[in-house]
């Protein structure tokens, strides 16, 4: 197994991709700290992963930075190390940009992008003292390119595309990897449980997420770029959400053109 007794500290971990590569870790040998705010579906996850005994439960607040370090410090007391961060933890979005309060905006961004660069850093200094480690980050396709209803979520996964590049190019010679995988449509409540303009709930699944890969599929390739030590990787349906990927390198008018006739699904 590719993952035998490495420590591997999960955010977002009680639901949809979390909870996915949680059990395809366990499955895999590694042992799990598994965090997020709610503790019950924690444990619930932890229960329905081989060798439950072997992960525990951390809970953690991505909005709450000044809890960092005594995390960190918790982790490291009871694990003895940590080999692989994997900063998945995020909400989305569906609100258009002139109807989003600027609280909300704020929000979006220290959950999905200062929350990660904030782990990580309270992370890295045991890897750098290691010289060992890997930093996963659980983009999306919206760190290529921007949708309506989505201006801040695709800031804040942009801004960890550029954020986490340079950290790569950083301690690459410290010998710590850093993976960012982007999935595109995948078959979890994430629309659901977007923030609307005003920071409420959307309460309903899109279609395309409805129709998305399962989240079992999206953690496997997830596992997969990371045991290979991918430094990217993008995957989805195979429809349009990953051609257009490449489209927008290659022919960025054209994607312009085809994202102004999407429909804003905010109510």
């Amino acid at each position: 197994m590719r993952f035998t007794d490495r420590v591997v500290w999960i955010t977002g971990a009680s639901s949809g991709i979390g909870e996915a590569l949680a059990r395809q870790l366990a499955g895999e040998g590694a042992r799990l700290i598994l965090s997020s705010r709610r503790r019950e579906e924690l444990e619930r996850v932890r229960r329905s992963c081989p060798h439950p005994e072997r992960h525990r439960v951390l809970v953690l607040d991505l909005c709450r930075p000044e809890t960092f370090a005594a995390a960190v410090d918790a982790a490291m007391a009871a694990d003895g190390g940590i080999d692989v961060l994997v900063n998945n933890g995020g909400v989305s979005q569906r609100a258009l940009a002139a109807e989003t309060t600027p609280e909300v905006e704020r929000t979006l961004m220290e959950v999905n992008y200062f929350g990660a660069v904030g782990l990580t850093k309270a992370v890295l200094p045991h890897m750098l003292k290691r010289r060992s480690g890997h930093i996963v980050v659980v983009s999306s396709v919206m760190g290529y390119l921007g949708t309506p209803g989505r201006s801040t979520y695709a800031a804040a996964k942009h801004a960890l595309h550029g954020y986490f590049d340079s950290l790569r190019a950083e301690i690459w010679r410290e010998n710590i990897k850093v993976t960012l995988v982007c999935p595109g449509y995948v078959k979890t409540a994430v629309s659901a449980n977007a923030l609307d303009a005003r920071g409420g709930r959307h309460s309903v699944t899109d279609a395309t997420h409805e129709h998305g890969i399962a989240p079992e599929k999206c953690a496997r390739a997830i596992v997969n770029a990371v045991a290979r030590g991918r430094e990217e990787a993008a995957f989805g349906m195979g429809g349009p959400e990953i051609f257009a990927i490449y489209l927008k390198r290659w022919l960025p008018w054209l994607v312009s053109r085809v994202v102004r006739r999407m429909r804003v699904a905010t109510k």
